[in-house]
């Protein structure tokens, strides 16, 4: 077993399936999103608080990206 790094947390990745990875990365990113939008809502959130959340979402999105590039190959016809 592996482990893959998402800024400051640390994944367990079993390499046979990492289609689990890629929804546990997927649930942390709507997390992240849900928390994005709360701080908004409060109208004087800290913006460098926002900006570093924003950071992490994107992090995981490219992660889930590669993930799934590995679950679909690239096949050329």
């Amino acid at each position: 077993m592996t482990q893959l790094c998402i800024c400051d947390t640390i994944l367990p990745m079993n390499d046979d399936d990492p289609r689990q990875v890629v929804e546990l990365l997927k649930a942390e990113h709507r997390r992240l999103d849900e928390e994005i939008e709360a701080l908004r809502a409060l109208g004087g959130a800290d913006q460098l608080e926002i900006a570093r959340l924003k950071k992490r979402k994107l992090l995981l999105k490219d992660e889930i990206q590669i993930l799934n590039d590995r679950i679909v190959p690239d096949i050329i016809a």
